[in-house]
């Protein structure tokens, strides 16, 4: 019988990164200079690719037929199990920016972790999207510098992305149901280590941006990874599975 907590991890990983990967996916041919507008697009199909990796092995664990098809185009808003950080509209550059670098951040020290799990499948796609992942931090750190000390307008921007989006990065380190625990010999998450260390990496690169780290106490938005969005998910699902919902079982 399937691990339904193991399902349902996998599939809070792929949509994830299918759900980040798709909103990174509308900047191609929108960045502000050719260069970076790649750099999005590519990160864009990093993301995509790790999704599809997850899917596919929480399709295999599932049986009855899935396939990643089916997990990422017929499921409804309410059978995601995304945090809501990364289904947010992608506001200004500096705000896309920003999002990337909270979750990529993240990512990272989750993938380090995963990386050694006992279940051999999550440990290689971890292994191989690490680095990835680790360009992903290095790149949008970089932006978040460059933007936060930058010029007034540039560092205005920063600030707003901040106020807009540091309430939604608390619910990544606040352990679903399904999610394996530390006790859980060589499966477990350490979610308070990742973010101990998410937060030293944020503190340090905020410091070089001379942006402001947001109060501890910060009240953060939360129930994405139970299935409660917010309402722009809903929209990004209707564009994204437009296609395989009208024609059935299309393919390339």
């Amino acid at each position: 019988m399937a691990d339904t907590n193991l399902i349902n991890y996998t599939l809070h990983l792929a949509d994830n990164a299918l759900i980040l990967g798709h909103r990174n996916s509308e900047w191609c041919g929108h960045g502000p200079i050719l260069e970076q507008d790649i750099a999005v697009s590519n990160i864009a199909l990093d993301c995509i690719g790790q999704a599809r990796n997850f899917y596919q092995y929480a399709a295999q664990l599932t049986g009855n037929g899935a396939t990643e098809d089916s997990l990422a185009y017929l499921r409804d808003v309410t059978e995601f199990k995304n945090c809501l950080l990364v289904e947010l509209p992608n506001g200004d550059w500096g705000q896309t920016i920003l999002r990337q670098f909270f979750f990529s951040t993240y990512q990272y020290f989750l993938y380090q972790q995963l990386q050694n799990s006992s279940d051999q499948q999550i440990a290689a796609i971890a292994e191989k999207a690490l680095k990835e992942v680790t360009y992903h931090v290095r790149w949008s750190s970089e932006w978040v510098i460059r933007l936060g000390d930058g010029t007034e307008e540039s560092r205005q921007r920063m600030l707003h992305a901040v106020d807009e989006l540091w309430s939604f990065t608390g619910e990544m380190f606040i352990p679903a149901h399904y999610e394996p625990s530390p006790a859980e010999t060589g499966t477990g998450i350490d979610l308070a280590s990742v973010k101990n260390k998410w937060t030293e990496k944020i503190t340090a690169v905020f410091e070089e941006a001379t942006l402001p780290v947001p109060p501890a106490d910060t009240w953060m938005q939360t129930g994405g990874k139970q299935g409660r969005h917010t309402e722009h998910l809903g929209f990004i699902l209707a564009e994204m599975q437009f296609l395989q919902r009208s024609y059935p079982n299309a393919e390339w």
